[in-house]
């Protein structure tokens, strides 16, 4: 507080600060040096609209998705979960053939406690973890194998002779469930080789030797799995030697069935859905079809022959 001249008020002059001190002048940045527009590998795939500035709510709220999109969306987490399945089919199938080792090491002598607790806690829950993500992942891939199945109809221009709901059953039904997925998988491949003109819309689908391969896994499987359940209704010793050798067996083919499943489902994708150009490392044309020739500039006429 200052005081003025005699006779008069006192000036009163307030300094404020803010709350905890006078802040901190920042040092300026300096400015990033110029080094030229972006370079990208191929055309931008993102970017506005061709359209006039309008309110937000004069665009339409929802577009149609496509069906290559969401196929490749669910296929996005049906792989890992495949990948997943497959190294804990491994593991199921190592803890099962330890229990093996253990039941014929036991002939001759008696085992630790400790030993044969680690075990049984191993088996127990690799086998409930292996069953609870076998049972979510095949619930991803049959819906993906929908998604794929109309992809590939709408691409060209066709409808499906077997409904959804025909291959759900087929997938579910005992018996049924031994014929129906391999045939509609070896229908969506041809569908899509037929879309990407590597097969004539009018031949007999004729599936590949990947699509055999998963058939095959996908049969032994399922006759493993049946046929470890109903071995749990015998009785003696060695009936649950054979039924513990079965269950190695049938954790090494689910491991199997997963690893060809991705594959399967990878190698689609890539035919109903092409690859982003931005996405590959190296852009090299190979040929070209269609185009027409070149044009010659004409020769001068004082050219030298």
């Amino acid at each position: 507080m200052t005081h003025g001249p005699a006779g008069r008020r006192p000036l009163v002059e307030w300094e404020a600060t803010p709350p905890g001190g006078p802040r901190p002048v920042r040092p300026r940045r300096r400015p990033r040096r110029y080094t030229g527009p972006p370079a990208y590998p191929a055309v931008p795939r993102w970017g506005f609209p061709m359209l006039a500035w309008r309110w937000p709510l004069a665009l339409p709220a929802q577009r149609r998705v496509d069906p290559g999109e969401r196929a490749e969306a669910v296929a996005a987490t049906a792989l890992p979960a495949l990948w997943v399945t497959a190294g804990l089919g491994l593991v199921a199938g190592f803890a099962e053939f330890w229990r093996y080792l253990l039941l014929l090491r036991s002939r001759d002598s008696a085992l630790g406690r400790m030993t044969l607790a680690i075990s049984d806690a191993l088996v127990g829950t690799t086998g409930v973890i292996l069953l609870l993500l076998g049972l979510f992942t095949g619930v991803v891939v049959v819906l993906w194998a929908l998604r794929a199945r109309q992809a590939a109809a709408e691409t060209l221009g066709v409808r499906n002779a077997r409904p959804d709901w025909q291959v759900v059953a087929g997938v579910l039904v005992p018996g049924l469930n031994l014929f129906v997925p391999g045939s509609a998988l070896a229908e969506l491949e041809h569908t899509a080789l037929v879309a990407e003109g590597a097969r004539e819309r009018g031949a007999r689908p004729r599936p590949s030797v990947l699509v055999r391969l998963w058939w095959a896994a996908w049969i032994a499987n399922l006759l493993l799995g049946w046929t470890a359940f109903a071995w749990r209704f015998r009785t003696g010793v060695q009936a649950m030697a054979d039924g513990v050798v079965l269950h190695v067996w049938n954790d090494l083919v689910v491991a199997l069935l997963a690893v060809l499943t991705a594959l399967v489902v990878r190698y689609l994708m890539r035919l109903l859905v092409p690859l982003d150009p931005t996405e590959l490392k190296r852009l090299r044309v190979l040929a070209t079809r269609g185009a027409p020739p070149p044009s010659k500039a004409p020769r001068p006429a004082d050219a030298a022959r």
